[in-house]
């Protein structure tokens, strides 16, 4: 019996593996539930014949990377490894199991039931993305099963903190674990017949406009923050207008433009009233840069903008902080890596394969410009990610453990 034949047989494995998963709410933020989940992580891969060890952040890192109110919630990475028979290469995999927060009201009873429902499997982490995860554990499991020997060494990575930063997931996993991988592949940005090159990175900065209060009956004594930010915001349009002319085609055919979104989060300051002038106002902006962009020149660019902005408008005073930044990644899909994926996801699904770059950043970079290694994306996604009744797709989650399994099975590097 082959992997892919033991796949096929026995579905209810993923399933109740995938409910498992998606039954421990590691909500981040604050990052609830990662020693449970990751305690549970390690025991699936350690059944499934792989070496696995659990490592946690040490607390000064903590203190030093997160907000006050989550020193309380301790992070951990999961690792393991697989040697191949007399193998030289290693491909690393790699998911993340936290999950945005739930609201609204969702078809079944609870967002962390895992109900399965005319082919679709729904909760929240169903597609982004411990679908993923179940994925790979049941292809690992499959070869186990079946006897068959990894033609590459494998590396397993399940790391925290994607859903805000990955500082303490991926990036301290690149930065400290003891891994040496040739290529990777992080689950998730690809799917279906697409295989994922490349993703946009991120510039976001906050921009804090001063002005001066005053009483609401005499609004000529002071400085309405307010208005000059809302006169600075429509500036911004023409800054806009500029990107859009910007464009590159990517591998598929499709083109790209960088994009501005404003005001994803906006304040105004302390002591604001209804009849005080404001003095403060705050705005963000999240700045998609292309994965053929200089990520400092996109920040030093825009910040040049938004100087000049303030200075045509009267009495404009603004401070910028950049938030953070998550660099964009692309290789051309020339590498035998990438051929080889492409050709397991065709003998897999019978279709043609495309290589996409996706809009969104996920964990690549972190492989891909950090460490500077073939890196592609690929999983079984799904539908209605971060939103109400997320839900990824049966079909599509035993498909991705065939796909994996067959790469781990027949590439050699």
């Amino acid at each position: 019996m082959t992997p892919a034949e033991y796949i096929d047989r026995h579905p209810e494995e993923l399933l109740q593996r995938l409910q498992q998963l998606v039954g421990i709410p590691t909500v981040n933020p604050p990052g609830e539930r990662y020693g449970a989940v990751t305690t549970w992580l390690t025991r699936e891969l350690v059944a499934a014949g792989v070496p696995t060890r659990r490592h946690p952040i040490p607390n000064a890192v903590l203190e030093r990377s997160l907000p006050q109110e989550q020193h309380a919630f301790p992070r951990y990475n999961v690792l393991g490894k697989l040697p191949g028979r007399g193998a030289r290469k290693t491909v690393h995999f790699n998911a993340h199991y936290d999950v945005v927060p739930v609201s609204g009201k969702w078809r079944h009873v609870s967002p962390f039931s895992g109900v399965v429902d005319g082919g679709w499997v729904y909760g929240r982490g169903t597609a982004d993305m411990k679908g993923s995860i179940a994925s790979l554990l049941m292809a690992l499991r499959a070869i186990r099963a079946t006897r068959t020997s990894p033609a590459v060494n494998v590396e397993v990575s399940f790391t925290a903190d994607e859903e805000t930063d990955s500082v303490l997931g991926a990036g301290w996993l690149v930065a400290h674990a003891p891994i040496e991988p040739d290529y990777a592949i992080v689950m998730e940005g690809g799917e279906g017949r697409t295989v994922c090159c490349g993703h946009n990175g991120t510039v976001w900065l906050e921009v804090e406009v001063l002005g001066c209060p005053a009483h609401g009956s005499l609004p000529e004594k002071g400085i309405n923050a307010l208005e000059k930010m809302a006169a600075l915001v429509l500036e911004l349009e023409n800054y806009k207008r500029e990107l859009a002319r910007r464009t590159w085609r990517t591998p598929e055919g499709r083109t790209m433009r960088p994009t501005l979104n404003v005001g994803g989060v906006f304040h105004c300051g302390a002591g604001a009233k209804i009849n005080t002038v404001p003095a403060h106002a705050s705005f963000s902006i999240d700045r998609r840069v292309l994965a053929i962009e200089r990520h400092n020149g996109a920040e030093r660019e825009l910040r040049a903008f938004l100087a000049a902005a303030a200075r045509r408008i009267p009495q404009c005073r603004i401070r910028v902080r950049r938030i953070s930044e998550n660099y964009a990644c692309f290789s051309e899909p020339t590498h035998p890596f990438f051929a080889a994926m492409a050709e397991c996801v065709t003998r897999v699904r019978r279709e043609p394969t495309t290589f996409n770059v996706s809009t969104g950043f996920n964990d690549m970079h972190f492989f891909s410009h950090h460490l500077g290694i073939p890196t592609l994306g690929y999983g079984p996604g799904g539908e209605r990610f971060h939103a109400v009744d997320e839900r990824a797709k049966v079909k599509e989650l035993l498909a991705s453990a065939k796909i994996y399994a067959e790469l781990i099975t027949t590439f050699r590097g």
